[in-house]
């Protein structure tokens, strides 16, 4: 199976279609995901910033980093699936949008920072635990994360100004509009001209 059939097959699915059916399910999943983002880049930017040593440079790096790590990776996990569930509903839209793949390699980027610092400074942690900075490669690292998050938040932001409407099957129905929802009497009708 090559990808075009593969994306058209994911927004075929019947979750694609109901959450693109659904008033306000697609809403709320952006909701939630902006949410799980901001806590994702929140917990990071505060590790971050103990590496560089601009914040919490009082604080056991240690201590910090395993208190607000499960928070990181529980704000992760609701993004993912959220990001996914938009995903399906327009995935050959999204998977063409420059910024959406751009926001996908950073997102890359972000996972193979994280593991430098894993493998090198975290499994020397103990020798710079109370230092009022990391070394710098922690410093450097933590700088690009930051970097990096940003990115990712603006490329996500982009992603909405250049997708939206891009894949609308039909039109509404000509008898539909906002104003027949909420039960709202329209303009009045144009007197009769004579």
């Amino acid at each position: 199976m090559n990808i075009e059939a593969f994306l058209k097959a994911l927004q075929a699915t019947a979750l694609a279609e109901k959450i693109r059916e659904a008033l306000f399910v697609f809403p709320m999943l952006e909701a939630t995901h902006v949410i799980g983002l901001a806590l994702v880049f929140g917990t990071i930017a505060i590790i971050d910033l103990r590496l560089i040593g601009l914040a919490s440079s009082q604080r056991s790096f240690k201590r910090m980093y395993s208190d607000i790590l499960k928070w990181t990776w529980g704000a992760f996990a609701l993004t993912a699936v959220t990001g996914a569930l938009m995903f399906i509903t327009n995935a050959t839209v999204y998977y063409h949008n420059f910024y959406f793949r751009t926001k996908m390699l950073l997102l890359v980027l972000a996972g193979i920072n994280m593991g430098v610092f894993e493998l090198t400074l975290g499994r020397k942690v103990d020798s710079w635990d109370k230092s009022p900075s990391a070394p710098t490669l922690g410093r450097a690292v933590g700088v690009l994360s930051i970097c990096l998050w940003i990115t990712v938040i603006f490329m996500g932001r982009m992603i909405g100004f250049t997708t939206t409407r891009a894949a609308v099957a039909a039109p509404p129905p000509a008898g539909v509009n906002f104003d027949d929802f909420l039960n709202t009497p329209g303009p009045p009708p144009a007197p009769p001209k004579k």
